[in-house]
């Protein structure tokens, strides 16, 4: 099939957590991914021994408690000896393939784990990490390459219990010094994301060749232990004469349950099942990395991609657009069921998606012109006449949680916001601020009258068509994105800031350029998503934090710096209670809803997924993903009985 150069497939509504692309920013995503980390304490408990797991570690110490997991706030559903994950079928056949697509149109490195390059989708699959996720559980993790981790009582200095059986793919063993070396140099060449995460890690060393001696600075985040656990284990000798810090082609070693296969850049790349990985009958495994191949396709048109699927170039597709759920399946493998659409209700915060001003830039410094600009989209057109009512409003940054503000702040948030209060809106200390919701005309008059008199409360001035700002200059911006995707939602939003007198341009730029000028900060306006979980950790200081706001390659596209922002953040982070936890991040909430840094989109509560009817699956679903890539397998008997010709 033929591939046009063009937008790459947007995906702003994919289950990110369920996929494994390279660094995304969220909880249960980042110990996936293992690329990032995720918030944890720990929880008391003991650790099933295996055979041949004899530790080097001494007798615990005094107050020293060892643990066969971690969570946030200490809670794990699972005992010490459970057998498998829940919503698992322990029995799954191996075999077949699952092929995706993605929303990059090319790629230049599998080093997924640097500033540098753009890394193929799916690289996190070859590496194993100290722990791994549950998908049952919010921000529970157990044992992997760790088979216990033992915590002083300061709660400063960990150690990694390790299973000597680990092996990377070249049947190398996995050592307590490959941990080290991949903490150290992920902290001092990895990702900057990474590398700020990793700042109170204090050092990383082997004290024997089966157990990792971690120690963490004092005031540490409650995020760090996890944020380490959560990391790629990289093989020391691999990197003895190769450098770390470069974007290569050359296939990583790695020791997870998937190692590099077949690709060909800018077209696929693929992953093949390592048969005798030597974590596959752990409990974390069991029934899980059923597929012998998965492999990512890629398209430079969003048109092309589902044609592709269509003809069975992949076989199963996360559908992110309502008109083509809505509209599209309406070919003879859907009407013969051989593809079959389905919803899978989520119990995540979604995606935090919204356009994103850069407030570095002149025009975007006052709050109040953010705010007027949000009065120019009309939401409820938009949702009924382009996407056939099938979303929601983002409100909040933690949308559809406890952690959403609402209504007036009570007496704890104001305790917390009160010392800022001549730094803050005044909206921070009234109802929570929502988006303004309009006659659903397209143009309501009544919203754009208010938009202009927060202009001309701002200083600005109207010149005949145009509106000047407080220094005499235009304003005037762009909105850069790098598919055409938001282009049907953002012109009439265009059009309506016209009338305001400012003047707006939509512009789409290939995927390599946009990474670059989104990791230097080079734009005025631009779709985010930010993935929050349900115990928000270090991704709010990477978001929201002043710091993060002056280094490339952050998360924090809006250049958000507020002193009082940051005090929450850290408040955040070190809370020992979810009850605390709520409280913070309901006043953080109200805060950054006050700056009007996003004009928020919408989201679905759902996750739409089609796909050929080639796959079986367990009976119970993961409580918080669908889990095609890690718990679904290849069903042949179906695959025939659809005469299934596309993989």
């Amino acid at each position: 099939m033929k591939r046009a150069p063009a937008a790459p497939v947007p995906l702003p509504e994919v289950n990110l957590a369920d996929r494994p692309f390279a660094y995304p920013l969220s909880r249960r995503g980042l110990i996936r991914s293992g690329a990032l980390g995720a918030a944890a304490l720990f929880a008391p408990a003991g650790f099933a021994k295996g055979a041949n797991q004899a530790s080097a570690a001494p007798a615990l110490a005094p107050g020293e408690t060892e643990s066969h997991g971690l969570s946030t706030f200490g809670d794990l559903a699972l005992p010490t000896d459970f057998k498998q994950f829940g919503y698992v079928k322990a029995d799954a056949p191996k075999g077949g393939q699952l092929t995706l697509t993605t929303q990059a149109s090319t790629y230049d490195s599998l080093n997924g784990f640097i500033l540098r390059g753009t890394p193929a989708q799916g690289v996190s699959l070859i590496f194993d990490s100290l722990l791994t996720s549950s998908l049952d559980e919010r921000d529970a993790y157990y044992g992997l390459v760790a088979r216990a981790v033992r915590i002083s009582p300061d709660k400063l200095t960990y150690r990694f219990l390790l299973r000597k059986e680990a092996r990377f793919h070249d049947g190398s063993p996995l050592t307590a010094e490959d941990c080290a070396f991949s903490l150290n140099i992920l902290k001092s060449k990895g990702h900057p994301i990474i590398s700020q995460m990793l700042r109170d890690l204090v050092s990383a060393e082997p004290e024997a060749d089966d157990v990792l001696v971690v120690k963490l600075a004092p005031g540490r985040t409650r995020d760090l232990p996890l944020v380490i656990a959560g990391q790629p284990i990289f093989s020391k000798a691999y990197y003895a004469n190769r450098a770390f810090d470069e974007t290569t082609l050359e296939p990583p070693l790695g020791s997870g349950a998937y190692k590099i296969g077949a690709f060909e850049q800018g077209r696929f790349n693929g992953f093949d099942r390592v048969a005798d990985y030597w974590g596959k009958d752990l409990p974390v495994n069991v029934g899980q990395n059923n597929f012998d191949h998965i492999k990512f396709e890629y398209f430079g048109d969003s048109n092309v991609a589902f044609e592709g699927f269509k003809a069975g170039t992949y076989t199963l597709r996360v559908e992110d657009t309502a008109r083509i759920w809505a509209t599209g399946y309406d070919f003879p493998a859907v009407r013969e069921k051989r593809v079959l659409k389905e919803t899978f209700q989520n119990n995540r915060i979604p995606g935090i998606q919204g356009w994103c001003f850069n407030t570095r830039r002149p025009m975007f410094k006052d709050a109040r012109i953010r705010e007027a600009l949000g009065y120019a989209f009309d939401f409820q057109w938009a949702s009924h006449n382009l996407m056939y009512d099938a979303y929601k409003r983002v409100t909040s940054y933690f949308e559809n949680s406890d952690l959403a503000a609402t209504g007036e702040p009570d007496a704890a948030e104001l305790a917390l916001l009160e010392p800022f209060r001549a730094e803050l809106s005044p909206q921070v200390f009234g109802p929570a601020p929502l988006p303004p919701v309009s006659d659903g005309s397209g143009q309501d008059r009544n919203l754009l009258r208010k938009a202009n008199e927060l202009l001309l409360a701002a200083g600005c001035v109207r010149k005949g068509d145009r509106l000047l700002l407080p220094d005499g200059n235009p304003l005037e911006f762009q909105f850069l994105d790098r598919y055409n995707l938001f282009e049907r939602l953002t012109l009439p939003f265009i059009k309506n800031l016209k009338l305001l007198g400012v003047t707006a341009t939509f512009r789409v730029i290939d995927s390599a350029q946009y990474k670059q000028r989104m990791e230097t900060f080079d734009f005025d306006v631009t779709v985010d998503n930010m993935l929050m979980s349900h115990s928000p950790g270090e991704e709010l200081r990477n978001y929201f934090g002043s710091e993060a706001a002056t280094f490339n390659g952050s998360r924090n596209l809006a250049g958000v710096s507020s002193k009082a922002i940051d005090a929450l953040i850290d408040k955040a982070l070190k809370v020992e209670t979810r009850a605390e936890l709520v409280t913070v991040c309901r006043a953080l909430d109200r805060v950054l809803r006050a700056g009007h840094y996003t004009l928020f989109h919408y989201y679905t509560p759902v996750d739409r997924i089609a796909h050929w009817d080639v796959f079986g699956r367990p009976d119970q679903p993961p409580k918080y993903e669908v889990g095609y890539t890690s718990t679904w397998w290849w069903d042949e008997e179906k695959a025939k009985k659809i005469n299934f010709a596309g993989r």
